[in-house]
């Protein structure tokens, strides 16, 4: 690596001192010193299977490029899993050449196998990775990993589908590539512009969290990984990039294609039975240490509120378009019943993810059970309005009833969030200690990194 004087002090203490009120499983994005010197701040990976002809170069240029341009301590790590050609040879000379370069040898193929197992060993706190052949122009490298030295996002992609991307490649790989997005917004909701471009960075605090959740071990690793994130609530920077298709790429198009199917169906059916612990990527709400210092606040009671009106709103016209169903063949208060049973299961579970953030099944059904009690009230409520409606004028027309029944539901609506919040889903998240800066930045050494890995100098 290269040589730089020791940081000050007080650069240290900076990356140390987050407040002990910090909630969450990861602590608050922080700007990176400007005098960070202690490891790289960026580690590279470039995954790499019988690259002979083009691991050299390749290599040599982005080595070149983030010297000429990066204004942080970087390293290159070059990730050979399983080559059978020249390829590690070549990539020890390098490791040996280059201050900056080091070498990792898997013995298993495998894309997000290399990826997770260098990033996992990793002390640098912004990760990245691109393709061997370059195809995406190194100047979107810098805008790439800016956000995530600067605290302001988590991940970041690069996109060949912005408006603003300049990109020449086959039609066959275009329609593939816009047919898979689609695939993954209509099947997992992404928003996300573009899974597969090899060009992405991750912070280090949010792969040590993140990664262990993520199963695939090949080219649907990293689409994994950013569907899991954007559910998480996690902060995906992307950036336009200029890209050339490589026209000797060896990726089988047929087999990837059937493998990250088989992976959107996994990932998909595992978000809809809530059978990953997404909580564990909670971030502080307002990483401003300024949110942070507020007293006498509920926390979060702006954001729980805008998600309860949002979750409200469309369940009192689910339960308007279902008493109006129920009530063409039944009377009023048994079509209120029916309708406000059937709608305050659906308030309940939106409630239960949307406003109040709970994910998975623990203690769903006593949710349920709890919602149903709160329903209760809101039927007790409605049904006396409407009795109270029917002793006062005998035979109301159904728009009367209907003002009636809007009336009560709004006032039932306060003491229903009220409960929600303190009875059904409390916050009962003990206080965190202070923030350890040291152990969240302790690299550990996964199984698929062997002990003659060459380390940067």
């Amino acid at each position: 690596m290269r040589t730089d004087p020791s940081p000050a002090a007080s650069a240290t203490e900076a990356t140390r001192a987050v407040p002990s009120r910090a909630r969450g499983a990861l602590p608050a994005r922080e700007h990176l010193p400007a005098a960070w010197r202690e490891v790289p701040v960026l580690d590279v990976v470039i995954p790499v299977h019988n690259e002979e002809k083009d691991l050299g170069p390749c290599v040599r240029r982005l080595r070149d490029h983030l010297v000429r341009t990066f204004p942080y301590p970087f390293r290159v790590t070059v990730a050979d899993n399983a080559s059978t050609d020249r390829t590690p040879a070549i990539a020890a000379a390098l490791a040996d050449s280059l201050a900056e370069v080091r070498h990792v040898r898997l013995e298993q193929k495998g894309r997000g196998r290399a990826l997770r197992a260098v990033w996992a060993a990793s002390d640098a706190p912004v990760l990245a990775y691109m393709d061997v052949d370059l195809s995406t122009d190194l100047n979107a490298l810098l805008p790439l990993v800016a956000p995530l030295i600067s605290g302001h996002s988590d991940l970041a992609i690069g996109s060949r589908l912005a408006r603003s991307s300049r990109v020449v490649r086959g039609p066959k790989r275009e329609f593939i590539s816009r047919a898979y997005n689609l695939i993954l917004r209509g099947s997992l909701h992404a928003r996300f512009s573009d899974a597969q471009c090899g060009f992405k960075a991750i912070r280090g605090d949010v792969a040590r969290v993140l990664l262990p959740l993520v199963e695939d071990t090949g080219w649907f690793f990293d689409t994994e990984m950013l569907v899991l994130a954007e559910r998480a609530g996690l902060r995906i920077h992307e950036v336009p990039v200029d890209w050339v298709d490589d026209p000797d790429s060896t990726v089988h198009l047929v087999r990837t294609a059937a493998d990250d199917l088989k992976g959107v169906w996994r990932v998909g059916r595992a978000l809809a039975v809530g059978a990953l612990p997404l909580d564990r990527l909670a971030r502080p709400f307002g990483d401003d240490p300024r949110d942070r210092e507020l007293t006498g606040v509920p926390r979060g009671l702006a954001r729980q509120l805008v998600g309860f009106c949002v979750v409200g709103a469309l369940s009192t016209l689910c339960y308007l378009l279902l008493y109006s169903g129920f009530r063409t063949f039944t009377g009023s208060q048994a079509a209120n019943a029916l309708a406000l049973l059937v709608s305050a299961v659906g308030n309940t579970a939106a409630n239960r993810r949307l406003t109040f953030g709970v994910r998975g099944r623990d203690r769903a059904v006593r949710h349920q059970a709890q919602g149903l009690v709160v329903f209760a009230i809101g039927l007790a409520l409605t049904s006396g309005s409407l009795a109270a409606l029917g002793a006062a004028s005998g035979d109301p027309a159904h728009a009367t009833e209907l003002a009636v029944l809007i009336a009560a539901n709004l006032a039932a609506t306060v003491l229903r969030f009220l409960l929600l919040r303190a009875w059904v889903f409390p916050d009962q998240r003990p206080q965190e200690p202070p923030y350890d800066h040291e152990a969240a930045t302790a690299a550990p050494t996964p199984a698929g990194v062997p002990a003659e890995t060459r380390n940067a100098r």
